[in-house]
């Protein structure tokens, strides 16, 4: 029996999927905060949302490369 292939981990696809969901938690923050009155401060909670959000989001995709 030849053992099953491993998963391999495609580079462009993990940044695309970092980098849209980060865009995705800006631009939400950035309407959270416009809708609250300081779209800047969205902006801002949006990045500190979705960077880590983005990391998160690779890692579920990808999690059978990293085991």
């Amino acid at each position: 029996m030849e053992p099953a292939t491993r998963p391999t981990l495609n580079p462009a696809g993990a940044g695309g999927l970092l980098l849209g969901t980060t865009a995705a938690g800006i631009g939400l923050g950035t309407l959270i905060g416009w809708a609250a009155g300081s779209a800047g401060y969205g902006l801002l909670g949006g990045a500190i949302a979705g960077v880590p959000g983005g990391v998160f989001a690779v890692y579920k995709r990808y999690q059978d490369v990293f085991r």
